[in-house]
């Protein structure tokens, strides 16, 4: 089993990882010197450094602004159908609580002692599945990807499919679209588009792009030949649905027909037909709500996790089956397929760890099971180790914040959170472990170094490119708005691509 403390020491601050070579990672001490190496080695992409000062304030209220309309005349039947639309049943019972004058005095007590339950269970609901009563930002906060979503200028990030393309979120809900082949860069915005948790491109598709928000999931027609920098509210679909949102995950099955939306307030994960704007509920009892997806590569499977000590997998051949497992008393975290969707990677909250499961090729039986007698295998321990750099002692390890597994199969990249440190210890790193993978003769996880960024900046989030022929491009987003592109130059052996 591989550990941190196998890894050779990070370079000393003031370096930054600009590739790898002859299974090395290199470092120096400027960006600039990654932009002469990398000349015709790969796409050409954009530059992107967003500072968070260039961004307007986020100063959007939650709160409605309805009073400043309503004409407070209005019957009281009017104004409790506008709580029911605005808020559900709790606003309607607020309302009809709130006009004793206006209401039957049986109807009063009725809904007084409806309000009474209705709260009661609110709290206790609340009481087992704790993240209920977080505010919209606080809940995408705690179950996004990204180290920071609340403070960074970035906050979702994500690849195209199939071209040099990549779409950005940022704090201020725009997204801007990036493309090596055109200088123009869209920028996306739209009234709903706020609080923006996740990115996902269409596969087999230029120019579709779903947004998972606060209220709804948004799907962007951004058309690539287009020379438009702010495309029209109107080129966006809106997906909604009850008691759906804030939208915190989204995957699009491998060939495009389908797509997939996740709430943490929801047990049921969304099946959208996107051309219909209609959806099928895949309802699923207990949990608390589903927090994240990934659709394995080969379109058999859906990880679907919960803000509980469980996380589900669904089969989608044929017909939608649903098999769950418990990780203990402890969250599921992150998790990632391997290129033919046979094993699955994953950690959970409060574990220094790396788990892996195994599935069959074909029939979908399950090979491991995750607790119990059977367990699933620990393939990296990431406690704390410490390192000799220059004069000073460095730490690194702890809890994972997410995991990216390249297309080829043999570079993986983990976000460590890193942590504070004590009076004789010192902190932790938030950094990327990089780990070489092996399948045959069997699976194992071997060191690769470490990536670091320029001073008092760390990594936010982390993606592969999808088509990098000449090994692994990986993603950084890092708290200083900046984005840089890392490539891993080695030959592909395991899952050569056609």
């Amino acid at each position: 089993m591989c550990s941190l403390s196998l890894f050779p020491p990070p370079m000393p601050q003031g370096y930054v990882t600009l590739y790898e070579l002859n299974n090395e990672l290199v470092a120096a001490s400027s960006y600039e010197t990654l932009h002469r190496g990398y000349q015709g080695q790969g796409p050409d992409l954009p530059p992107v450094f967003i500072r968070k000062e260039s961004l307007k304030a986020h100063t959007r209220l939650e709160h409605s602004t309805k009073a400043a309309f309503i004409h407070h005349q209005e019957t009281v039947w009017k104004r409790s159908a506008n709580a029911w639309q605005d808020a559900g049943l709790s606003g309607l019972l607020d309302e009809l609580t709130k006009a004793p004058e206006e209401v039957p005095k049986w109807l009063q007590t009725i809904s007084c002692f409806a309000q009474a339950v209705f709260r009661w269970v609110s709290s206790l609901h609340g009481s087992l599945f704790p993240h209920l009563t977080l505010s919209n930002e606080d809940m995408i906060a705690r179950f996004s990807q990204a180290i920071d979503w609340a403070g960074c200028p970035l906050r979702a990030f994500a690849w195209h499919p199939h071209t040099d393309k990549f779409a950005v979120a940022l704090l201020d809900d725009s997204i801007r679209v990036y493309n090596a082949k055109s200088e123009t860069i869209p920028t996306l915005k739209h009234r709903l588009q706020k609080n923006v948790a996740v990115l996902a491109w269409k596969p087999l598709c230029a120019s579709m792009l779903a947004v998972g928000c606060q209220s709804c999931v948004l799907v962007w027609h951004v058309d690539p030949s287009s020379l438009s920098t702010r495309p029209s509210s109107g080129c966006a679909q809106v997906l909604s649905h009850p008691g759906h949102s804030p939208v915190s995950s989204l995957a699009w099955f491998p060939t495009g027909e389908k797509l997939l939306s996740a709430s943490p307030v929801d047990t049921a994960m969304l099946v959208w037909d996107v051309s219909t704007e209609n959806c099928v509920p895949l309802q699923r009892v207990g949990g608390g709500g589903v927090t994240f997806l990934s659709w394995s590569p080969d379109g058999g499977r859906v990880l679907a996790t919960t803000p509980s000590a469980v996380f589900s997998e669904w089969y989608s051949c044929c017909t939608w089956m649903c098999e769950i497992y418990k990780v203990s008393k402890i969250f599921f975290q992150t998790g990632c397929w391997n290129p033919d969707g046979s094993r699955l990677l994953f950690t959970v909250l409060g574990e220094s760890v790396i788990y892996s499961l195994v599935f069959s090729g074909t029939s979908g039986e399950l090979q491991g099971h995750v607790g119990g007698s059977k367990t699933a295998c620990i393939v990296a321990d990431l406690s704390d180790a410490t390192f000799e750099v220059g004069d000073k002692e460095v730490r690194i390890g702890g809890e994972v914040q997410s995991m990216a597994w390249d297309p080829s199969g043999e570079r993986l990249a983990v976000l460590l959170k890193g942590k504070p440190g004590a009076p004789d210890i010192p902190e932790s790193q938030t950094i990327i472990a990089v780990f070489k993978t092996r399948n045959s003769p069997i699976f194992e996880l071997l060191p690769c170094g470490f990536i670091q960024g320029e001073c008092n900046t760390h990594p936010q989030l982390i993606s592969f490119h999808p088509n990098f022929s000449k090994g692994a491009l990986l993603t950084v987003c890092w708290s200083s708005g900046r984005v840089t592109h890392i490539p891993f130059y080695f030959v592909m052996t395991q899952f050569p691509r056609p």
